[in-house]
């Protein structure tokens, strides 16, 4: 095998001596740089190609993920307004009324419970309809809220909602009717939406009607009715029918090639966490296709995205690069004839440098200039080694900030039940010395941070942060040796009050901080109270201490700095920065009290929230107002 190779080799080269020098380097034209650039070239546009639709994917995938999160939080909202609107015990009662209602009291009814409900849907601008529906019929129609539940019975969605057993049913509806009107014309009533169908029952197990909470759904699914990426992305909602849901402007698909996709065919159900993509061709284009299936609305969020204008620049690229290539060999074969040697010495210069960039050395500099057609040549192919180079650095650093970013997530992945069982056996370890202070100590830091950690929900009984709070106070007192007194004149109904988690806690903190005071016989005690006060349906809880206090006019500027707008709206879970509180000292700029006071207004309402009263050398007094909740019994 090898011999006859070795003839072969020898017969080409043998063929070569007979042919002119001209003809010579034309083949050494087309060994050296034509054959090689265009390998390389189909090399770099095929991997040009591959990192597009890399990056074409990570862009789909990220406004999938950013499509379910605004599904979710709008989940979350329509959900809440369930939540709030049945826990309102005047509506229960309402819905199970055994008799007629005289007209005095449908007028306080909807004065009060009816606008409570109009103001939740109001607070929550993206909510369209709040709608509760009743087969009593000892109930009024109180439009728009309260309904006659016959007037529903005939949507295809009732007897499957009535076999749920209370359970909550998602339905995209093609029409927003209106249950009243329903026979007069309205451009409104074409608009699509999402609706949240939920079963009452009252007591448990007895059907007295249903809520249906409304959403359009270019509010419902946001990102989808957008235009992206200047028209060459389109995202599309399917329902487990097929039925396909997008804006109608723009769109990057017409509906004919919409249905030649056959979605409902390709499209399998996957869990939330998974993205599947796949390359789709429609009427000569390519389009890539990344969906995931969202179980609890039974949908599937789809990104689809045109290849089409940036393939066909590769293309067309790649494919000037390689006439370029062949019409410089057609140049040089001409030109040979009179500048034999010049070019010659040119194009060993450039075979030199090839041969490097095959070998991966990427970091030389082409030696070869002038304005001829190698050096043209050479020109063109320096600024793309020029842009590998690039290429090569931007995936290192990627790699490295990929990397990076690796190591932050696992140093910052501590696991809560290590510091846990440390604190416990330390603690052990200090009953076994006898030293009980300490041992005290640690019990109160580790019901402190598991109260901090486990974050599950917003409200809280008044009774859990009384005793974070109690806890707080006993390690202070190691530190100022016992002077903070701490008294609780709470009744035992008040202790199961709702309140929000950690609202209280800054406020006592900042008592310590800035209520403790000196004087010229010794340290002075600090004394906390806490009490609740009946103020129709809220209570107001105040927390009272007799530290240095404040001036009045300090007082009313501390007041107007809790009610400023000007750090926005507060995060809806915070964990409250409780040294930047200046309710008693003279120093902070009130940023923590007032973002305890927002956070009660974004659960709550603007009516609720805090305010502060002080005499200078007397005392200092928080007033919180919060909504009168009992967890034990709704509404007290």
């Amino acid at each position: 095998m090898l011999r006859r190779l070795r003839t072969l080799v020898q017969q080409f080269v043998h063929r070569l001596e007979h042919y002119s020098l001209q003809q010579r380097l034309f083949f050494s034209y087309i060994i050296i740089i034509l054959i090689p650039s265009i390998v390389f070239s189909l090399i770099i546009f095929r991997q040009l190609n591959e990192n597009f639709t890399k990056d074409v994917l990570r862009k789909s995938e990220s406004s999938i993920e950013i499509e379910k999160t605004n599904i979710r939080n709008n989940m979350e909202t329509m959900e809440r307004a369930v939540q709030l609107a049945l826990s309102d015990r005047e509506v229960m009662y309402y819905l199970d009324r055994s008799s007629d209602p005289d007209t005095s009291e449908l007028i306080e009814f909807s004065n009060s419970t009816v606008n409570n409900i109009l103001r939740l849907q109001f607070n929550n601008p993206d909510i369209e309809h709040i709608r509760i529906f009743s087969d009593n019929p000892f109930i009024s129609e109180i439009w728009p809220v309260f309904l006659k539940e016959s007037r529903v019975q005939g949507e295809a969605w009732y007897e499957e909602l009535n076999r749920m057993d209370g359970a909550g049913l998602w339905q995209i509806s093609e029409r927003d009717k209106e249950p009243i009107h329903n026979l007069v014309l309205d451009e409104k009533e074409y608009r699509q939406k999402m609706s949240l169908l939920r079963e009452i029952e009252y007591p448990k197990g007895r059907h007295v009607g249903l809520i249906q909470i409304d959403m359009l759904l270019n509010n419902f699914f946001s990102s989808t009715y957008k235009v992206q990426d200047n028209g060459q992305s389109q995202m599309v909602i399917m329902n487990e029918s097929g039925r396909l849901y997008y804006p109608n402007t723009a769109p990057l698909l017409s509906v004919y090639q919409l249905a030649d996709a056959k979605l409902n065919e390709r499209l399998h159900p996957t869990d939330e966490k998974t993205l599947v993509h796949f390359n789709l061709n429609l009427s000569g284009k390519p389009y890539l296709v990344v969906y995931t299936y969202i179980d609890s609305i039974h949908a599937y969020v789809v990104q689809m995205t045109s290849m089409q204008v940036v393939l066909a620049e590769l293309n067309k690229t790649r494919n000037t690069i390689l006439l370029v290539n062949v019409i410089l060999i057609a140049i040089l074969s001409v030109s040979t004839f009179f500048l034999n040697s010049l070019i010659l010495k040119k194009l060993r210069q450039l075979t030199l440098s090839m041969k490097k960039i095959r070998l991966g050395d990427f970091n030389i500099q082409l030696p070869v200039g002038g304005g001829s057609e190698v050096g043209e040549l050479t020109h063109h192919f320096r600024k793309m080694i020029n842009k590998i180079n690039e290429l090569i650095a931007d995936a290192v650093n990627k790699q490295a900030a990929s990397k990076e970013a690796e190591l932050k997530t696992l140093k910052n992945q501590i696991d809560s039940h290590f510091l846990y069982n440390t604190l416990e056996n330390i603690k052990m370890l200090a009953e076994v010395e006898n030293q009980q202070p300490i041992s005290d100590a640690l019990t109160s830091l580790g019901s402190m941070m598991r109260y901090n950690l486990r974050w599950s929900s917003e409200y809280v009984r008044l009774r859990e942060e009384m005793s974070h709070i109690r806890h707080y106070v006993s390690l202070m007192n190691l530190r100022f040796d016992q002077r903070i007194h701490f008294h609780s004149e709470l009744l035992e109904p008040d202790l199961d009050l709702e309140v929000l988690k950690m609202s209280l806690q800054p406020i006592i903190e900042n008592a310590v901080k800035h209520g403790l005071r000196s004087s010229t016989s010794g340290d002075s005690d600090l004394n906390i109270r806490v009490k609740t006060l009946a103020d129709k349906r809220t209570q107001i809880i105040v927390v009272e201490d007799d530290g240095t206090g404040m001036s009045l006019e300090r007082t009313e500027q501390l007041n107007l700095k809790i009610r400023s707008p000007e750090t926005g709206v507060p995060s809806a879970s915070p964990r409250l920065e409780t040294n930047a509180l200046p309710l008693e000292g003279q120093s902070g700029n009130g940023i923590g009290l007032r973002n305890v006071h927002q956070r009660l207004q974004l659960f709550y309402g603007h009516e609720y929230g805090l305010w502060v009263e002080s005499e200078e050398g007397k005392y200092t007094r928080v007033m919180m107002k919060v909504p009168n909740f009992n967890l034990n019994g709704g509404v007290a």
